[in-house]
């Protein structure tokens, strides 16, 4: 047992001290920081300006008024400066709080349209007028020729469809104009419609306005909001710590024993410890390098949503399950990674046998959203007692909304430990045969019979 602990303590500190092991660990957190420093400056339309000529057809007559009123830059603000209000009573407390981002509601906007607007005949050719699209003037930039429908704002017949409106614009435009320029013009022919008809449209607002309360989610013990969206993330977040976690771990049991065999420093090994101890010493060794990794990331994300007091939501039994599952998957899936890389001879050897482990492996990700919105479907519960996915597929549905009941998650646990004892024994079987062997690489059919020699 002592070599054990020494052939992983071996392991743990050569790669925790390593430079590769420290950058890796911190890149994500490292790029999740820049993310939120940066994207907001990135993707910022603060200083992005809609501009440009638009020529219109309007046999109605009507909407072109209209649309010189909706393109009024004190209109647009308001409207704006609207949306961005029901855009915050959205949002969480927490952001709803910032008073700098209330009063800085209007610059934030970025600055008014610059749009002007050409009246064009409504017997104009169309195809002729094309071309101006293209035409470079010695003003704003041409962006749009908006042709209306005759019937766009009185119907032709009392119970048929309203008519629409053409766009055409020139080749290369921003999204961002081509936006604002459609619901420009749809606020343009639901005021000329409106008007025809000798209503308010204000009234009409006020009585199709049924503002978007938030709900409240009601447990045994409390009350609180409820959080959109709380429910399908964090499913996905506990198994891509999990995925994380085995991979970072795995890979790197794999690669180092791959080096070990390539120069030979497994013969000295060998000569001081069984195969067993040095296997065992492996896993033990990469088991403690996935946990400081985990645990790491674990911090960071109870951090974030004590943060955005969201750290309610979270049920804290919930931590310590991630763990046992944890456990489960890397000694299933670990053991054999550690398998394939006694087995080869270089890592480009071993691709072709990790394929298939990898395959199986991301499977858990392809039935995320399924398992996520229906956790008692036939299909979460056959995924959550098959290994060795059955740890990913149980610890969807134990954070999800629905968490399923403590019998499942037992008998899971337990499937899960006797796939522990078959993979540790396959991969022993082909450890033992493997470490020594040089020359071609074995293929799936050798294996097997290494299993079944060994």
């Amino acid at each position: 047992m002592k070599r054990i602990f020494w052939i992983a303590r071996r392991d743990f500190l050569a790669v925790l001290t390593s430079t590769g092991f420290i950058i890796g660990l911190l890149v994500i957190p490292t790029m999740l920081g820049l993310v939120f420093v940066f994207a907001p400056r990135i993707f910022n339309d603060q200083n992005f300006q809609i501009e440009g000529e638009y020529a219109i057809v309007d046999p109605t007559d009507l909407v072109f008024h209209e649309l010189v009123a909706a393109l009024d830059p004190e209109v647009i603000a308001r409207r704006r400066l609207e949306e961005f209000r029901v855009g915050l009573a959205q949002a969480p407390e927490t952001v709803r709080d910032v008073a700098e981002a209330v009063q800085s509601m209007e610059e934030s906007l970025g600055p008014a349209p610059n749009v002007r607007l050409i009246d064009l005949p409504a017997d104009t050719d169309i195809e002729a007028e094309k071309v101006w699209l293209n035409e470079e003037g010695d003003g704003l930039r041409h962006t749009a020729l908006i042709v209306i429908h005759e019937n766009a704002v009185v119907a032709t017949e009392p119970e048929s469809e309203f008519g629409t409106y053409d766009l055409f614009v020139p080749p290369g435009l921003d999204d961002r104009d081509l936006e604002f320029m459609h619901s420009s013009i749809r606020e343009a022919i639901i005021n000329a419609r409106v008007s025809a008809q000798s209503l308010e449209r204000a009234m009409i607002d006020s009585i199709v306005r049924v503002p978007r309360q938030r709900s409240t989610t009601v447990s045994p013990d409390a009350e609180r909001q409820t959080v959109g969206g709380f429910n399908f993330i964090l499913p996905v977040a506990f198994m891509m710590l999990m995925f994380m976690g085995i991979m970072t771990g795995g890979g790197t049991m794999l690669t180092s024993t791959i080096e070990e065999k390539s120069s030979r420093v497994v013969e000295i090994l060998l000569s001081a410890v069984s195969p067993m101890e040095l296997m065992a010493g492996k896993l033990l060794g990469s088991i403690s390098l996935a946990l400081v990794a985990m645990s790491l990331y674990i911090l960071i994300g109870l951090a974030l949503l004590s943060t955005f007091s969201l750290f309610g939501l979270l049920d804290i039994w919930l931590i310590p399950y991630l763990l046992i599952f944890f456990l489960i998957g890397f000694l299933v899936i670990g053991s054999l990674m550690l398998a394939i890389g006694a087995a080869v001879n270089e890592m480009s050897e071993a691709q072709s046998l990790q394929m298939p482990l990898m395959m199986i492996v991301m499977i858990p990700w392809f039935i995320w959203p399924a398992v996520s919105r229906d956790p008692n479907s036939t299909l979460s519960v056959v995924v959550s007692f098959f290994p060795p996915i059955n740890s990913f597929g149980m610890l969807l549905r134990m954070a999800s909304s629905q968490p399923p009941p403590w019998w499942q998650v037992w008998l899971s646990i337990g499937v899960g430990a006797a796939s522990v004892v078959g993979a540790i024994w396959v991969a022993a079987k082909v450890f033992r045969i493997g470490l020594l062997m040089h020359g071609k690489p074995p293929n799936l059919k050798t294996l097997l019979r290494w299993i079944r020699a060994a």
